[in-house]
């Protein structure tokens, strides 16, 4: 499976992004991640194959939704009210059917990241 994410740009803080992320093909459980410079990847949010059960980050829940559309092969992340520790480089990602996880490790396929810049 390929991904390709995008809908990353400059914002100001407060304002909004929405993220996508296109697959090749059928996936099961998604994730977005992001990594700023000099720092680890991170969790941000993941969904399950159905798109029933969703998982986020302390950090971004109640201002990111994620939701995705098995039909076209795509996920999504809305972010709202972003501030400027939201910066990075947000990667999608998919992995296995089963529980939602929030480790790099349990995701097999990854896309090659958006940007997005937060200004204050």
């Amino acid at each position: 499976v390929q991904l390709q994410a995008s809908g990353g740009g400059l914002v100001q803080t407060g304002g909004s992004l929405r993220l996508s992320c296109a697959a090749s093909g059928r996936t099961f459980n998604m994730g977005w991640f992001r990594q700023a410079p000099g720092k680890e990847r991170e969790f941000v949010s993941a969904i399950n194959w159905t798109g029933g059960s969703t998982l986020y980050a302390d950090s971004v829940k109640g201002r990111f939704t994620i939701s995705r559309d098995n039909a076209k092969n795509m996920m999504y992340l809305q972010m709202n009210s972003l501030k400027p520790e939201d910066a990075a480089r947000y990667y999608c990602a998919a992995g296995r059917i089963g529980p939602i996880l929030v480790l790099t490790m349990a995701y097999n396929y990854w896309g090659q990241g958006t940007q997005v810049t937060v200004s204050s």
